[in-house]
């Protein structure tokens, strides 16, 4: 196992299309919920716990080596809204060349087949672990911390905020960060003897509203 894979995973500047996604910090910035680092803060941690803590086992569980399509419809059903079951398989199909170009594997080479539209995007960074030598537990970690840096990054576009100020909100929520990885990591464990229905499936159905209602907007600087 190799750390330094997870911090090429992980970097924001790795290509897999994260930097055009606001998480939902777009339409919250609009609608007034996201006003400044405080409630940057709220509105990351809210999100953490909730779309976080799913992507967190969905891709512990793909890095522990369980069955990926299984996975990705476990991730279908836990994702409602169907603007953003189409912006997960969207990001997961760019996740898939970046890993593919990155870490090639059979493994990848086979869920590219099987979805060739894309699966869900946690499903394929988790496989992207896998093929990197990395455990369920870095998988998860890589996932959770990119559920509130794409929001924190679109705030300081968004708002003019200042990024240390943005950086700082990251940093404020690390220990939540280590403890929704690691729920995210033990539930993986568990589908071997439960199942998919072991995996978190915390909802936030404000972020599931307001993305419906985004993906219809005729001007918008993120795509989600």
């Amino acid at each position: 196992m190799s750390r330094a894979a997870l911090l090429v995973l992980a970097d924001g500047r790795f290509p897999a299309g994260g930097h055009a996604h606001s998480g939902g910090a777009e339409p919250a910035v609009t609608a007034g919920r996201i006003t400044d680092a405080a409630t940057l803060e709220t509105f990351c941690r809210g999100r953490l716990h909730t779309a976080g803590l799913v992507a967190a086992g969905l891709a512990a569980a793909a890095a522990a080596g369980h069955d990926p399509l299984l996975l990705d419809d476990a991730a279908d059903a836990r994702t409602p809204v169907p603007a953003l079951r189409q912006v997960a398989r969207r990001l997961g199909r760019q996740m898939m060349r970046a890993a593919r170009a990155t870490w090639p594997s059979a493994a990848l080479d086979a869920l590219a087949t099987a979805r060739p539209r894309g699966a869900h995007q946690p499903v394929v960074l988790g496989l992207a672990a896998r093929s990197a030598g990395l455990a369920p537990l870095d998988a998860a970690h890589a996932v959770a911390y990119e559920s509130v840096s794409g929001p924190a990054g679109a705030a300081v576009r968004l708002l003019s905020l200042d990024p240390f100020d943005a950086t700082a909100v990251l940093a404020r929520l690390a220990a939540d960060l280590d403890r929704v990885a690691q729920q995210g990591a033990d539930a993986a464990e568990r589908v071997l003897t439960e199942g998919t229905d072991a995996l978190p499936a915390a909802s936030a159905p404000l972020l599931d509203i307001t993305a419906q209602q985004h993906a219809a907007w005729p001007v918008r600087l993120f795509a989600s």
